[in-house]
Order: C-alpha cells, then structure tokens, then sequence
C-alpha cells in the first residue's frame, strides 16, 4: 500500500515538475501561496522522500503469482 501511495505522490510531482518545465508554472507554489511558504516545503520534502522510496521499488525481487492447477 505504501508503494502506491508513494508512486501517486511522485507522479503528482512529475507533473508539477513538467509544468515548470514547460510553462514556467509551479502547480505548488500556486496553490500553497508560494515556493517559500512552509506547506509547499512541506509538499516538496514529502514528494522528495517518496522519490527515494521508490528508488527501492527498482532492486526488489519481483514473483509472480501462481497459477492454481484446475
């Protein structure tokens, strides 16, 4: 569960990452009253730390579901 809740959190900040990068608008800061103001720090610190989550998602052992024999 916490996988996907990081991976929602990152792709919501992949998002707003390309909207810099394309429009120069930060979705965050607009929302949350600026890049200074401490909820978006808050939102940049809790999107950085489910980045380095996820960065395990890239080293687990991956199984695969068995198939029961009918």
């Amino acid at each position: 569960m916490i996988d996907k809740i990081a991976l929602s959190l990152l792709i919501i900040g992949g998002i707003n990452w390309g909207s810099i990068g394309l429009f120069r608008f930060d979705i965050v800061s607009w929302i949350f009253g600026g890049q200074t103001a401490i909820v978006s720090r808050i939102i940049y610190t809790i999107v950085g730390l489910c980045a380095l989550w996820c960065i395990s998602l890239l080293f687990r052992e991956r199984t695969m579901p068995q198939r029961s024999a009918d």
